[in-house]
């Protein structure tokens, strides 16, 4: 067993040495090469047994020292030079490997052909007999273990779901309840007067939203998806005088499968996806805000992201749209929607749309998206539920609007980001007048706060509020104006919101925050509303 171990240090030996840069000085001629060779062989009768030492320019210090030594004093398989000399620093030529190789190829041949006729001794084989007496249970054990993880296997494999289906799961349970104290003005009543009833405020609530999405792919690049989904979370009671109170994750669904979408890449820049059910235009175009997902980012509905860009009609359930990369910063963005796709009286062009288009640049640290939706609702107004009463001119009458976005977000550092957006809605109602809605807002980011993947955020602004009327909208104060008989919202509302997103593991997320509305509906008679929730996300 030694002298194999020995044949395979002379084998790695060899392979150091032998590893050396090669190279043939380009006015070596043949001659001087077939000399060097001969001498190279005529020196091999020099020097057995003695090692590295025989070498006149060879010192224990050199770093190759041991290495040489093995070779020469062990296995014989190395030479020097006639004049007691190594060359060690000097590059071989091709013949001189040759000569070397072919040396320690014999030798190695030798070692393996005196080691072979006792490779495996009886006694080794006895001792081997004996250990496998002695784990006789233990072998056996494990061979069971074995033989039982096979057939699991084969189990799974049998019976599996799909090797190409991904279940992915979102779970949220939240608390939240709003503090005011007094009484609202009912916009409907037509005057300002405060109400004499004092109200305190809402309970505390508590409920879920839960999702589960099945993806798969056909050739590891498309994406076919569908998503169940069903919540609990009713709005707060001032959600009868207000859409400035409402969370971003509340609805009331029973188990429902709210999402059916395909999507592909087309050519090496553009993706195509199509929409069945389900759609809202900021699947069609991600917002540029970090704070816009439902689950994980901002607590309200209007701090998530500009709502006349990404909250369409208010009933889209079909869309297709293609996402086309212009250059490494630039792209474009186009669709449609149909609120009434799958109505056969109305389907695809002739009830509820929205066209949105929208140009982002992104260079990573600073992106910038100008974006305009055109849409049409035979009854939901602009749709963007969020902002005062009047700010959604929705008076159940067929209505167009024109919006226009900007949005920029912009990384300071790897701990702070700064964005924002302003939108702008041309709302027509047809026969009756029209109307001019505004809302902006700024966001600011401490990224990995406190721990990585925690998230400070804030964001202040204006909810979408009515800035001006015409036609019969003013004369007939169809928008329920609160008795002004002006073009718009009698005051200034503003929406301040903080959260804190804390990871406490790849698949759970507290988020507690706090959200203050003054001057709720644009109506400084009204209470400010201060409100509180706690949101507690699951996922996997």
């Amino acid at each position: 067993m030694s002298n194999l171990r020995k044949a395979g240090c002379a084998v790695l030996g060899a392979s150091l040495l032998l590893a050396q840069p090669l190279a043939v000085d380009a006015q070596t001629n043949t001659q001087e090469v077939l000399n060097q060779v001969r001498d190279y062989n005529r020196s091999r009768t020099i020097g057995q047994g003695v090692g590295a030492a025989q070498f006149s320019d060879v010192s224990p210090s050199d770093w190759a020292y041991q290495a040489l030594d093995d070779l020469v004093r062990r296995y014989d398989c190395l030479k020097g030079y006639p004049n007691g000399t190594f060359r060690g620093n000097r590059a071989l030529s091709r013949y001189e490997f040759a000569a070397g190789l072919n040396a320690c190829m014999q030798q190695i041949e030798r070692l393996i052909a005196e080691t072979t006729a006792d490779f495996v001794t009886r006694d080794d084989l006895e001792t081997l007999r004996r250990l496998m007496q002695d784990f006789e249970a233990e072998l056996a054990a494990l061979g069971a273990r074995v033989d039982a993880l096979d057939s699991r296997v084969s189990f799974l494999e049998d019976n599996q779901f799909s090797t190409t289906v991904k279940l992915q799961g979102e779970v949220l349970f939240t608390q939240q309840q709003a503090f005011y104290d007094g009484s609202f003005d009912n916009p409907t009543d037509g005057d300002r007067l405060t109400e004499a009833t004092s109200q305190p405020g809402d309970e505390i609530t508590f409920g879920y939203r839960t999702r589960l999405k099945l993806v798969t792919s056909f050739n590891g690049e498309d994406q076919l998806g569908m998503r169940l989904g069903a919540r609990n979370i009713q709005d707060f009671d001032v959600r009868n005088f207000t859409n400035e109170a409402r969370l971003g994750y509340r609805g009331i669904q029973n188990i429902d499968l709210d999402q059916v979408f395909y999507k592909t890449p087309v050519g090496d820049r553009a993706k195509l996806q199509i929409w069945a059910n389900g759609i809202d235009l900021d699947d069609l175009m991600s917002p540029l805000s970090p704070f816009a997902s439902t689950g994980g980012g901002a607590l309200s509905r209007f701090g998530q992201r500009n709502p006349f860009i990404y909250r369409g009609t208010g009933t889209d359930t079909a869309g297709i749209a293609l996402n086309y990369k212009l250059s490494d910063d630039l792209s474009f963005d186009v669709g449609y929607t149909a609120g009434d796709a799958p109505t056969a009286t109305k389907g695809v062009f002739s009830g509820d749309y929205s066209i949105p288009a929208r140009l982002v640049f992104d260079n990573g640290d600073f992106a910038i998206a100008a974006a305009y939706v055109h849409g049409y609702s035979a009854l939901s107004g602009i749709g963007h539920s969020t902002g005062s009463v009047a700010s959604n001119v929705d008076v159940n009458s067929p209505t167009t609007h024109n919006n226009y976005g900007l949005e920029a977000h912009f990384d300071v550092s790897d701990s702070f980001f700064v964005g924002g957006w302003a939108g702008y809605s041309d709302a027509i109602v047809l026969g009756q007048g029209s109307a001019e809605v505004w809302n902006y807002a700024l966001t600011l980011g401490f990224p990995d706060l406190g721990g990585d993947g925690n998230v400070l955020g804030f964001i202040i602004g204006r909810e979408p509020y009515l800035a001006y009327t015409d036609g019969q909208l003013v004369s007939n104060n169809l928008l329920d104006l609160n008795g002004t008989n002006g073009r718009g919202d009698p005051d200034t509302s503003f929406h301040i919101e903080g959260f804190y997103k804390i990871k406490l593991s790849d698949s759970i997320e507290i988020t507690p925050g706090l959200i203050w509305l003054t001057a709720p509906n644009n109506n400084d008679n009204n209470p400010d509303i201060l409100m509180g929730a706690i949101r507690t996300r699951f996922k996997f």
